[in-house]
């Protein structure tokens, strides 16, 4: 399985966010820290973005998704890259 790296990552909320961005478009934010769904268990919560706003009608999900471990983070992050172009 390919192993995506993050184009940024940022301080948020004493935690962290990933950002990681796709040819076609679509980007993904993928944050833990104390606010986020599952960061107080050190897991990961996944908001997929295009023009840098959460979307909420993609296949994929019609929400964030939350309470992910990184192997989930990884093979979502595959979904999101084989979307089709925005």
């Amino acid at each position: 399985m390919k192993t995506y790296q993050p184009a940024e990552t940022n301080p948020l909320n004493g935690g962290v966010q990933n950002v990681f961005k796709f040819d076609n478009g679509y980007s993904a934010s993928v944050v833990r820290h104390s606010f986020s769904y599952g960061g107080s268990n050190g897991l990961w919560e996944l908001a997929v973005l295009r023009d840098g706003w959460i979307v909420y009608d993609t296949p994929i999900t019609d929400d964030v998704l939350g309470h992910l471990t990184e192997s989930d983070v990884q093979a979502i992050l595959a979904k999101i890259e084989a979307l089709p172009k925005a």
